[in-house]
């Protein structure tokens, strides 16, 4: 028996509207807890664009004077290369920089910049980064390095809360996803049970067990997705009230932390892509029971 569209779509609006007390409960606790998974993810990309200089285990940065020339920045940089506790060493042009600069700084401190007064810089990487310290001392007033930057204890403190909340909106989201699977669960249940001498009749005039569960499964998607879409627009909300914040006095911080548009899209897709496969696997459990494999 086949299975046409607009079947699915009335038998779908139709099971939704009945059990709309629970198709709202369900939406909104997979919105809320999709909402968690999004603020995460925005935080942990936030953080990674704050602290772009010391990514990939950056432990001290040696800014070279613009102008330098190439003799002395190889000098510098086999000096930094010879120290024991020195791991690597990546020299970044000066046009690197700038364009790093354009998202560090805020517009009116990186405008007056140009690439010929852009310092170059060598990326050390250490063994201990307590050693970046040492650098700093040793490199400081090198004939032909600017300055020495380590992280600061700011940078370390943004680091490790971003990590505390990220830890704690994953339980959370972990639990309200595991009661949004539930109620999505119990709706479908309660929509069977609901129609079960009608899913018999159906049943006993031929009707495959494919015709009757597709209805059901789009109800459980249809939660999901209504529940994603709510969680992308707090995730868009989140990221016009970031850019809000970095256009106020309330510190660089916030503008370091803002993000593309594009990446704020790729993470409210990946969440509406959560909430549908919660909806499917719920949909898909909570009619198992009534139908044969």
């Amino acid at each position: 028996m086949p299975v046409s569209l607009d079947y699915v779509a009335r038998e779908t609006a139709s099971n939704l509207w009945r059990n709309r007390l629970m198709t709202i409960a369900a939406v909104l606790t997979v919105g809320v807890s999709l909402s968690l998974v999004g603020a995460s993810l925005l935080l942990r990309q936030g953080v990674a664009h704050a602290t772009t200089q010391w990514a990939h285990g950056v432990d001290a940065i040696v800014w070279l004077k613009p102008g330098i020339a190439d003799s002395q920045r190889v000098s510098v940089q086999k000096q930094v290369e010879q120290l024991p506790f020195v791991r690597s060493v990546t020299y970044r042009s000066q046009g690197y920089d700038l364009n790093e600069a354009k998202h560090l700084l805020t517009p009116p401190e990186y405008q007056v910049l140009t690439v010929d007064t852009t310092p170059a810089s060598l990326r050390v990487q250490l063994d201990n980064p307590s050693e970046a310290s040492a650098i700093a001392r040793q490199f400081g007033t090198y004939p032909g390095v600017k300055s020495v930057n380590v992280p600061t204890k700011q940078i370390h403190n943004i680091q490790e809360v971003s990590r505390i909340l990220q830890l704690v909106f994953f339980v959370l989201a972990v639990i309200l996803l595991l009661s949004a699977s539930v109620l999505i669960i119990n709706t479908i249940r309660l929509a069977i049970f609901a129609r079960r001498r009608e899913v018999s009749v159906m049943k006993l005039v031929g009707a495959t067990n494919w015709f009757i569960r597709v209805p059901f499964m789009f109800e459980g998607v249809a939660q999901g997705l209504f529940g994603a879409l709510f969680a992308s627009l707090t995730v868009f909300s989140l990221h016009f009230l970031l850019d809000s914040f970095s256009n106020t006095k309330t510190g660089n911080i916030w503008y370091q932390m803002r993000m593309p548009t594009g990446e704020v899209i790729v993470t409210s897709l990946v969440v509406v892509l959560i909430g549908v496969v919660i909806g499917s696997f719920g949909s898909f459990l909570g009619i198992r029971r009534f139908l044969d494999a």
